[in-house]
């Protein structure tokens, strides 16, 4: 099946930042309907596992772990990666490799995501994070949070976790970012991981 692109993954009017590190965002990652079939599926039918570590506590998933409904399918289709590969290399100004990760997280009443910068030694990453809930309100908590350095009293901005809103970052030592806690509703996030050609071809 071929998949058309352009009428699956928006990524419209997007903002590039260079400081304090780089990022990216954009109102609108992929098209209406997609984006609502996939927060619905999350929703009701997702094999969420919970993960904890020293720095958060949320349910998570990989797409390439776990059975998906044949609409969902998309976001791991072979033509779709490829073509998402050039949009987000071409927003980094870099050639990225085949490796692709894809996963889905999830927060809940009470769970948040402390400061860090994602960074792990020997790996070059860029990520794309596409926002999806339904009817989110400021009570909700949940904001994603951008800071200037690793002191977590020092915010650059805060981002509300808005459905099919996106934001896309290299990973360095300043991309220091965190979830403030959630308080109502639940918070569902698509990520993309990609790597430098040089490292994985």
């Amino acid at each position: 099946m071929r998949v058309d692109f352009d009428n699956l993954l928006n990524l419209s009017s997007v903002e590039i930042f260079a400081k304090p590190f780089f990022y990216f965002v954009s109102p609108q990652a992929l098209s209406d309907d997609l984006s609502t079939e996939l927060l619905g599926w999350l929703q009701r039918d997702a094999p969420w596992k919970l993960v904890e570590t020293d720095f958060y506590e949320q349910y998570e998933i990989s797409f390439w772990d776990v059975d998906v409904p044949p609409r969902i399918l998309v976001f791991r289709d072979p033509d779709f990666l490829k073509a998402l590969k050039m949009r987000v290399g071409d927003l980094f100004s870099v050639e990225l490799g085949t490796e692709i990760d894809i996963a889905a997280h999830k927060l809940i009443h009470g769970q948040r995501i402390r400061i860090h910068n994602d960074l792990v030694a020997g790996e070059t990453t860029y990520r794309l994070l596409i926002q999806l809930n339904r009817g989110y309100k400021d009570e909700n908590g949940g904001l994603l949070l951008l800071f200037n350095s690793s002191n977590p009293a020092d915010i650059h901005k805060a981002f509300r976790p808005i459905h099919n809103s996106a934001i896309g970052f290299a990973v360095s030592p300043t991309s220091n970012h965190a979830v403030s806690t959630i308080h109502r509703g639940e918070r569902f996030t698509l990520v993309y991981s990609f790597y430098s050609k040089s490292e994985n071809g």
